[in-house]
């Protein structure tokens, strides 16, 4: 592979004035990326630094430390803990005369150090043509990701060394001058991570075969050398322990993301696994490098880096989270003919590698297989499926524009304030959709858990004297009603069955039914409605965190019936199957009536029968005498909820200015948002 090329697009004619601000915005925005990226780095050496001597750098601890492996005299791997090869207890071994020094301010930061050059190598190597936004913002964009990707900041915590392969293979690639170099550089990565090898075949496909070559003789020398410093400890990793299965845990382990462990995961074993993951590594292997021999002939060479270090991943017997940076490299990849299907894979990859696998995929047993292998998969998807754009594709550099409404007047001068926010036409990607909405329904879940310190119980006094304070007044405003409301019902069976049923059923069903219908027959007002319901939501947050409250059926000698939990023993409460997963002294506002209140707007403002209108309407009417007549809100809790839903729409008005006007009515009018091409005549004037 040659060198990246680093030029990007002439720069814009110097004094021109719109030229100059835009210039000066980027500058601008540059340095605030960098602020952030500098933010981030000094976060994480607070975190692993201000953690206690033995909870921190763990691995390194075990490798260098007093009583480190490094200092016994017996075999490094006596433990299993020691998951490197030989070649790295051989480099380390001179740091456990400074261990103290290594395992403090000076490792961490010279990580960091690592994080930030792997994140500088990364953005030059990206495929030419760069524009000049690209080339200004892509440094501190790519070394935001590394810190907080989730194999960066594992590596940081346990003191890990698998930041250094994929250095040395960017490095080798992409930054030194000369095959034997490169090479010198890839084979040493290979002796330290062995999937690495994988990138000798890469290397001779795409003819540079002095560079292939000089890694393979690289990693021979550097093992051989090991093997006479330390023949028994290599005898013991690569064969006794097979290259290091079984070293740092078992291998079906969660953490180990790759074809084996899920084989080990899925129930199989012995000879039918071994077979098994032989046959499927050959096959993602092979078709793995195909892809990356294309794309890097087609100049995308770190999209071939990216794909190659993903089939590794797969096929190699044992990939710790530590060793999972190559998915975010497949970050670089273009996928989609519209513009508006260009963020999917990267928001994919940028939430697999940043985030949980809980926060991913919801707790149930059917998506088990899925939420446990979902990096696995992620890297799979890259080596083998993805259908990336070569870029001799006429979509690579032009993709389908998305279309734009046209502007709405407004009644106030400076709205909206986020002009750039026009209204889009065009029905926004599916799987985008689903996957921001289930991230942030897990932030939700944790926020709304986290505002009572983690806990139901830690919570209690606080938001019971909260309550106090709500039914002190509504007393004063003569609308304490719950009781009454709550005795009355539970008298009638028939009515508490149908508002026990309501309360339990709806609260999502509606919702989700109403997005659904706005997603597939009025995209323009599902991008409105869906703003307005986020910043609902975000205020609601807010007001959970600030003001807790225990409802109706949570307070003590107030004598409300819990119509859906049963009877409540308030020396122990009974808070529902959702105890763990949700804060029940979440009462103000009340999202139950709030997300109701939105729907019934909703469907008043876009249903075009009065009858439709009128049956949306009936939904929080319902919903607020459900919350209402089985205890778990007051009315003033429905009071907030009303709130927080007028300041979302509010929210959406401000900042993008109204509801921009349906497709069918943009089409009839025949405007477009966008500025009119200029054409020539036949004169060529």
């Amino acid at each position: 592979m040659a060198n990246a090329e680093h030029s990007g697009r002439p720069a814009e004619a110097f004094g021109a004035p719109v030229a100059g601000a835009a210039r000066a915005r980027l500058r601008a925005a540059r340095l605030g990326l960098w602020l952030v990226a500098a933010i981030l780095a000094v976060r994480q050496l607070a975190v692993v630094l201000g953690t206690p001597r033995g909870e921190r750098l763990t691995d390194l601890e075990t490798w260098v430390g007093p009583n480190g492996v490094l200092h016994v005299e017996g075999s490094l791997y006596d433990s299993t803990q020691f998951t490197g090869t030989p070649f790295v207890g051989l480099v380390l071994k001179p740091l456990t005369r400074a261990a103290e020094q290594a395992l403090g301010w000076g490792w961490t930061f010279g990580s960091l150090l690592l994080v930030a050059a792997l994140g500088l190598v990364a953005a030059r190597a990206l495929p030419q043509p760069v524009g000049r936004r690209t080339s200004l913002l892509a440094a501190p964009v790519a070394v935001s990701l590394l810190m907080l990707s989730l194999p960066v900041r594992n590596a940081l915590w346990l003191g890990q060394t698998s930041i250094i392969p994929v250095l040395l293979v960017l490095l080798g690639c992409f930054a030194v001058r000369g095959q034997r170099a490169g090479g010198v550089l890839i084979g040493i990565a290979a002796a330290l991570q062995p999937s690495v090898l994988l990138f000798v075949l890469l290397l001779w496909f795409t003819d540079r075969r002095r560079a292939a070559v000089t890694t393979g003789v690289t990693f021979v020398a550097c093992t051989a050398l090991t093997w006479v410093a330390m023949p028994q400890d290599s005898y013991t990793y690569w064969v006794h322990h097979l290259a290091g299965v079984g070293l740092g845990g078992e291998a079906d382990d969660l953490a180990n993301q790759s074809l084996h462990g899920a084989l080990l995961r899925l129930g199989l074993s012995g000879p039918l696994e071994i077979v098994l993951f032989l046959v499927l590594g050959t096959a993602v292997a092979v078709l793995g490098l195909r892809r990356a021999v294309r794309h890097a002939r087609d100049g995308q060479l770190l999209l071939a880096v990216a794909i190659t270090g993903c089939a590794a991943i797969a096929v190699s017997p044992t990939t710790w989270q530590h060793q999972l940076l190559w998915v975010l490299l497949a970050v670089v990849g273009r996928v989609g003919r519209r513009a508006s299907d260009r963020y999917v894979w990267p928001v994919a990859v940028v939430l697999v590698m940043t985030l949980p696998a809980k926060m991913m995929l919801p707790n149930m047993a059917a998506v088990h297989p899925l939420r446990d292998n979902v990096v696995l998969l992620a890297a799979l998807a890259a080596a083998v499926a993805v259908p990336f754009l070569p870029r001799t594709s006429p979509y690579f550099q032009s993709p389908v524009p998305t279309q734009h409404a046209a502007p709405v007047p407004t009644r106030f001068k400076y709205v909206p304030l986020l002009p750039f926010l026009r209204r889009v036409l065009t029905r926004p990607n599916l799987l985008l959709e689903l996957l921001l909405i289930r991230v942030t329904y897990a932030a939700y879940s944790k926020v709304r858990l986290a505002a009572t310190g983690g806990s139901n119980s830690a919570g209690r006094s606080r938001a019971e004297k909260h309550g106090h304070q709500i039914l002190d007044l509504e007393r004063l405003l003569h609308i304490d009603i719950e009781h009454a409301i709550n005795h009355a019902v539970v008298e009638a069976g028939w009515l508490r069955n149908f508002f026990d049923f309501y309360y339990t059923s709806f609260h999502f069903v509606v919702p989700l039914t109403v997005l659904g219908v706005l997603y597939w027959r009025r995209p323009v007002d599902y991008r409105w409605a869906r703003s307005a319901l986020g910043f609902t939501t975000l205020l609601a947050l807010v007001g959970f965190w600030l003001y807790p409250l225990a409802p109706p059926r949570l307070m003590p000698g107030l004598g409300i019936i819990d119509t859906v939990h049963g009877v409540q023993d308030f020396s122990k409460p009974d808070y529902g199957t959702l105890t763990a997963l949700t804060n029940q002294y979440a009462a103000m506002p009340s999202l139950h009536f709030g997300w109701s209140l939105w729907c019934g707007l909703v469907i008043a403002v876009i249903a075009p029968k009065a009858w439709m209108k009128a049956l949306g309407l009936l939904h929080p009417l319902f919903t607020v005498s459900a919350i209402v007549a089985t205890g778990n809100h007051w009315v003033l809790d429905a009071v907030g909820g009303a709130v927080v839903v007028g300041a979302g729409f509010g929210l959406t008005y401000l900042l993008q200015g109204p509801r921009a006007r349906t497709v069918a009515a943009v089409a009839e009018a025949g405007v477009s948002s966008d500025p009119p091409v200029p054409v020539k005549d036949r004169t060529g004037s």
